[in-house]
């Protein structure tokens, strides 16, 4: 099977006509995945022209064929306004990854003391914060920001683990956010309005930015961002307790906080430094969400405690919370050909996907009660 570095080797000949440049250097050609003997990639077209996108599009499937991949997918969207805008007018193929951030920061120049959003919007912010990494938080993020989406919500979700950004690619988001007049637009899928440092950094690249950096990119994303009306506005913290966390409960002290663990004991434990932290800080903590609590057998239902038991209870009751959910451990069942394909998002109608469900509807109680 074809690795995706071979993949990119291939396809390293197609150039762009008036950069000359490479349409893998330029990053037009995205998403690329491989899945058995299945080659799926997207191609973000500068030019309009059908006939120019179809020779495009073909030119991809011979060389992949050449290769010797069997079945392929190939999707076409245009380039958005804020992309053309760095290959075309800004030169922003020439400048270094870590500048993509003051990119940003001059598009929104004009925007400079636009009130931050805080607690008196009516906007209820929910942070989502966990002990360490490798526990499903952002899983957890962006499948309860879809299920609140889905029950009539208006919402936002900024993907402030401005180091590890996942956001956009778990969601499938295969665009980046225009700006119109100034404000910058967030990018909207299933429903929720999303703004992520992932944006702005070219693939892969690391973010080599200081603590007063951090914090002066997220207080752009809430105050320079046009998010229009919302009813909540969820927030993918980091883990741990650094710098990004202590920002955010400095800017919104109104915030609300969820908890995300598995039931292993020192998952728990570890987690239970981040749930302090909000209670040292007068933050509310909503409840714990245990993910990957056992492992359920499709064809017989027995589950499976593989990571142990009870992680998520003892941290809920240290925390003098409610323990939310226990979700499964699993991946959505999602094919790659669907028009709605996301890596993590659950579609509506399966069992985690009414969990999520359920979940929204208890945040939704406690709001409006």
């Amino acid at each position: 099977m074809q690795t995706r570095e071979q993949i990119q080797e291939l396809l390293q000949p197609l150039t762009d006509p008036e950069s000359g440049k490479s349409l893998i250097e330029l990053q037009l050609i995205r998403d690329i995945m491989i899945k058995e003997d299945r080659i799926s990639l997207s191609i973000v077209c500068l030019d309009s022209d059908e006939k120019k996108r179809m020779e495009l599009e073909q030119q991809v499937r011979d060389l992949l064929t050449e290769g010797g991949a069997e079945q392929i997918h190939i999707r076409l969207r245009d380039a958005t306004d804020y992309e053309r805008a760095i290959l075309r007018g800004e030169g922003g193929g020439d400048e270094p990854d870590s500048d993509q951030g003051e990119k940003l920061k001059g598009h929104a120049a004009g925007l400079e003391g636009h009130e931050l959003i805080n607690e008196n919007s009516g906007v209820n912010f929910i942070a989502i914060a966990s002990g360490k990494g490798g526990v499903g938080k952002s899983t957890v993020t962006v499948n309860l920001a879809v299920a609140l989406a889905r029950k009539g919500k208006r919402v936002g979700l900024i993907d402030a683990d401005i180091y590890g950004f996942s956001i956009p690619d778990m969601m499938g988001i295969e665009e980046g956010p225009v700006v119109d007049e100034g404000t910058i637009i967030p990018v909207e899928r299933f429903g929720v309005k999303v703004m992520s440092m992932g944006f702005f950094i070219r693939e892969n690249s690391p973010v080599i930015w200081r603590g007063p950096m951090l914090g002066k990119m997220l207080r752009q994303f809430f105050a320079d961002v046009g998010w229009g009306e919302l009813d909540y506005l969820l927030l993918d913290l980091p883990p741990g307790t650094g710098d990004v966390a202590l920002d955010v409960h400095q800017m919104l002290p109104h915030s609300k906080e969820i908890i995300v663990t598995t039931p292993h004991a020192t998952a728990a434990f570890v987690a239970a430094r981040a749930g302090s932290m909000a209670l040292q800080t007068e933050h509310e903590i909503l409840g714990v969400i245990e993910n990957m609590a056992y492992y359920e057998c499709s064809s017989c239902g027995k589950k499976d405690y593989i990571f142990g038991r009870g992680g998520g209870a003892r941290l809920a009751e240290t925390l003098h919370t409610e323990l939310l959910a226990q979700v499964p451990l699993g991946a959505p069942d999602n094919h790659i050909s669907e028009p709605d394909f996301s890596p993590s998002v659950y579609k509506a109608d399966t069992a985690t996907g009414i969990l999520f469900a359920d979940i929204a509807d208890k945040l939704i109680a406690k709001y409006e009660q």
